[in-house]
């Protein structure tokens, strides 16, 4: 790994786009990007976290906390759609479809709260919004695999990858276990952020202190992140893969981040020197 970015404090939802990094501080409560040739961030009035390019190349984002999916006007996420009368918690990661649906993490439950089980919820094109999946346990990242006909979620209270076969419609049906995270990567691996790729899933195991290429209840390979707990991931459409990584300084994660005392930054792997 070799570094690429810093100066966040927590790193989520990065996507590439048109020769760019763009991610979510949903700690700092800023969006990072290099679109304009310098690592910078904007400051929001409320923290994004997971980021989708749409098809018509706007960027949208899941609102952490005001239950709402935005749009980027290059000074804000304007209203997009309203989630308000379905979400029951803070928002998570989001990922779309070739045709510009959405699908999104409804968290379930808010940091010191009794944890509850989440949800999916589903953006049509329109802006209206579904409940596509429930009882899912800490639902994280999201991504497509299969040209789109399986959506894959990281449980990450579950420690597993959960696989849903996606409808014509839109809907999803064939809940199945896609993954064994904590079996196949080790008992303190807890699967955050995801990116599909040919050869399987990268799962950025934030406790696991690796990123990890599974493939149905298989592990390829994985890369160690020291001391770093990575948190997300994602592919530039070629051989880079682009990890964000939390620093604690030694301390347990849980603790540094009540004490805001957490430092994150971007890693890029070439996976041609993967094996």
């Amino acid at each position: 790994m070799k570094p690429y970015a810093a100066g966040m404090s927590w790193g989520e939802g990065p996507r590439w786009h048109d020769g760019a990094l763009w991610l979510s501080d949903t700690q700092g409560s800023k969006l990072w990007t290099d679109h304009g040739g310098h690592w910078t961030a904007t400051e929001l009035e409320s923290p994004s976290n997971g980021l989708w390019f749409l098809p018509d190349g706007r960027l949208a984002a899941a609102m952490m906390h005001e239950k709402r999916v935005g749009v980027w006007t290059g000074e804000r996420f304007a209203a997009y759609a309203d989630l308000s009368g379905l979400a029951t918690g803070p928002l998570g990661d989001l990922v779309g479809d070739r045709h510009g649906n959405l699908y999104v993490d409804d968290v379930g439950f808010a940091p010191g709260e009794p944890p509850r089980p989440g949800r999916l919820l589903r953006i049509a094109t329109d802006g209206s919004a579904t409940v596509a999946a429930e009882d899912v346990e800490f639902p994280n990242g999201l991504a497509f695999a299969d040209d789109g006909r399986t959506l894959l979620v990281a449980e990450t209270g579950a420690q597993r990858l959960t696989a849903f076969t996606v409808r014509a419609d839109g809907t999803l049906r064939d809940r199945r276990r896609y993954a064994d995270i904590a079996g196949l990567v080790g008992r303190d691996a807890r699967p955050d952020g995801i990116w599909p790729t040919p050869r399987g899933v990268w799962v950025a195991t934030t406790t696991g202190h690796a990123v990890a290429l599974v493939r149905e209840n298989t592990l390829v390979t994985t890369i160690g992140t020291g001391a770093a707990f990575p948190t997300a991931c994602c592919g530039d459409g070629g051989n880079r893969l682009f990890v964000t990584l939390a620093d604690t300084g030694g301390r347990p994660l849980l603790e540094a981040l009540a004490a805001k005392a957490v430092q994150a930054t971007v890693a890029v792997v070439d996976l041609e020197e993967v094996r």
